[in-house]
């Protein structure tokens, strides 16, 4: 995501900051992480679990997109990253989902 948001201020930079430049790569970077992620959610489930992962997925992958969209402050700035807690968070969230998850296999 770093990447991305770095290709977007680059591109508005050479815009000349004008309105819209940038805008195209920044969309793309975030509908990218936000369709992704739940891709990664369900591959990385699958391997570890060996789970029916529908619930944790979808539930997780509206975390991400909520989550990353609350601190894309954090994340739209050189060196930018997510902050720790919030990373934390998230996984502590999904791993109680897994736990929970009415379609685990035991």
């Amino acid at each position: 995501m770093s990447a991305g948001y770095a290709w977007s201020r680059d591109e508005a930079a050479t815009d000349g900051d004008t309105v819209g430049s940038g805008a195209f790569e920044f969309l793309l970077t975030t509908a990218a992480s936000w369709v992704l992620m739940p891709l990664l959610l369900w591959a990385g489930l699958r391997v570890a679990v060996d789970a029916l992962t529908a619930v944790p997925v979808a539930v997780g992958g509206l975390l991400w997109a909520v989550g990353s969209g609350y601190c894309i402050d954090d994340l739209d700035r050189p060196g930018g990253h997510i902050p720790v807690v919030a990373l934390a968070a998230y996984v502590l969230l999904g791993a109680v989902l897994v736990g929970a998850s009415p379609d685990r296999r035991d």
